[in-house]
């Protein structure tokens, strides 16, 4: 490891960022300087516009790939290398807006009694139960499902932060079901290696392969997420309350699912309606 990795990775850490964050900074650092084959501390203002030019147009990256390069560049310059560089003018990509895609409860029911793994089942269950991140299912300890008080102790979730979500009464029961049968040691869904957890692409293609097979549909775990904020808004769960759940920092964040929970649609007039009911 050279010593500018080293001091980028140490930069970041002191900074709080996940490992996620970390490995995903540092690798598009490093891919930056494949692409000039020089070190990024002989590279200057106009290298990085260049750059930008060919994950845009050569390569086609999506906008939200092309700002975690952005953003790791900005924070080698100025905060590993302390340039006194104006990278304003290094232009984040503008994200389209799209909804979340969510799934009906009907294929969620479908989706839970297609799964024959009892691990598996157990995984896309608690994803969906607890509105939780890939990573967050990952890193579940056994004692992190607290049964007395009926809750889920989700540490350092996104943002470095704990959080508590209701521990499913329906959920318990496959958990411990679970639990029985493939005799986790320390944490809750653990890898080969019963010393680790599962990693969080595992999780993802548990959830992806689930999907394809029983509902024929593409699918991630953030779809199980995005589906269980919309169905508890739906059911009229406040939504101070479902931000919390999904341990949101912003309401706007969360305001989202309002905008494709069916009944909230359904229930509004149309403008036509109201002037039929008014005449």
């Amino acid at each position: 490891m050279t010593p500018l990795r080293q001091r980028m990775i140490e930069d970041l850490r002191i900074r709080g960022l996940s490992r996620h964050t970390i490995d995903s900074y540092v690798g598009a650092v490093a891919r930056f300087a494949r692409y000039f084959g020089r070190s990024p501390e002989l590279l200057g203002k106009e290298d990085i516009r260049t750059f930008q030019v060919h994950l845009t147009c050569e390569r086609k990256v999506s906008a939200s790939t092309l700002n975690v390069y952005t953003s790791a560049i900005r924070f080698l310059y100025n905060v590993t290398l302390g340039r006194d560089w104006n990278l304003q003018t290094v232009p984040y990509a503008k994200t389209p807006k799209k909804l979340p895609s969510v799934l009906t409860q009907a294929e969620v029911l479908r989706l839970f009694a297609g799964i024959t793994n009892g691990k598996h089942r157990a995984i896309v269950m608690t994803t969906y139960a607890a509105g939780l991140r890939a990573s967050e299912v990952a890193h579940l300890r056994i004692r992190d499902i607290d049964s007395a008080r009926m809750l889920i102790h989700v540490e350092q979730g996104k943002g470095a932060r704990d959080r508590l979500v209701p521990l499913s009464p329906a959920l318990l029961v496959v958990l411990r079901d679970y639990v029985r049968a493939y005799r986790p040691e320390h944490w809750l869904f653990m890898g080969q290696d019963h010393k680790r957890p599962l990693n969080d692409r595992t999780i993802y293609r548990v959830v992806v392969d689930a999907a394809r097979g029983v509902l024929g549909k593409q699918i991630s775990p953030h779809t199980l997420r995005h589906s269980c904020a919309t169905h508890l808004l739906e059911a009229g769960v406040n939504i101070r309350i479902v931000q919390g759940f999904l341990g949101h920092r912003r309401l706007s964040s969360t305001d989202r699912y309002s905008h494709v929970s069916r009944e909230q649609i359904t229930a509004t007039k149309s403008p036509l309606d109201l002037i039929a009911d008014a005449g």
